[in-house]
């Protein structure tokens, strides 16, 4: 089982989400069958059935073993992965592009960028995971609080200053055999979790 799978199917992303089927994805962490998993989700297991055929044929569950009992034979399915993304190519043409509208301190054209890095790093895994080879990439995360917006705004300077430094310093077009990687450097304000009792949910920090 992978940790993260991505759909870039159009039809495996509808499938999955379906209240009830995103809940068999779920409940599926661990092997099960039909009747097990009607059990615990309350539902007859034809029904059940009825869905995990539909998140087989989309590669969202897999056949672990089958077993007989009695008449029939009893299948065994895991889902194929402990979380799934639905990468933006999903969506076709109306998938955000970032070349439409750039602009820097745009929070939409953000958002364009981050839709764009799911995507391409969603594509990169599922031919690395047909290929047998990892994928070479590098991510930093943290937080940072500023006193002013004066001072984001100078950290956004010279932070801009800093990256085109590193790329100038290690940017090479005339390397033979040499592969382009892409550089997505991002600034946005912190979102607290969403916690039910929490009447402040969602505001910044």
């Amino acid at each position: 089982m992978d940790e993260v799978a991505v759909i870039e199917d159009a039809a495996a992303a509808e499938s999955s989400l379906d209240p009830l089927r995103s809940r068999l994805l779920a409940e599926l962490a661990e092997p099960g069958s039909a009747s097990s998993l009607a059990a615990r989700v309350g539902v007859a297991r034809q029904k059940v059935n009825y869905h995990l055929r539909e998140l087989e044929k989309h590669g969202l569950v897999e056949l672990v073993e089958e077993r007989r009992k009695g008449n029939f034979t009893e299948r065994v399915l895991r889902a194929t992965a402990a979380s799934y993304v639905i990468s933006p190519a999903a969506l076709g043409a109306v998938q955000p592009d970032p070349a439409r509208s750039p602009d820097q301190l745009s929070a939409r054209w953000l958002l364009a960028l981050a839709a764009r890095l799911v995507r391409d790093v969603g594509h990169l895994i599922t031919g690395s995971r047909k290929a047998g080879k990892p994928v070479a990439t590098y991510a930093l995360d943290g937080e940072i609080r500023f006193a002013s917006a004066e001072r984001r705004a100078a950290f956004a300077r010279e932070l801009a200053a800093a990256v085109a430094g590193l790329v100038g310093k290690y940017h090479d077009e005339t390397a033979a055999g040499g592969r382009t990687h892409r550089v997505l450097v991002a600034v946005h304000p912190s979102v607290r979790p969403v916690l039910a009792e929490d009447d402040n949910t969602g505001k910044e920090s």
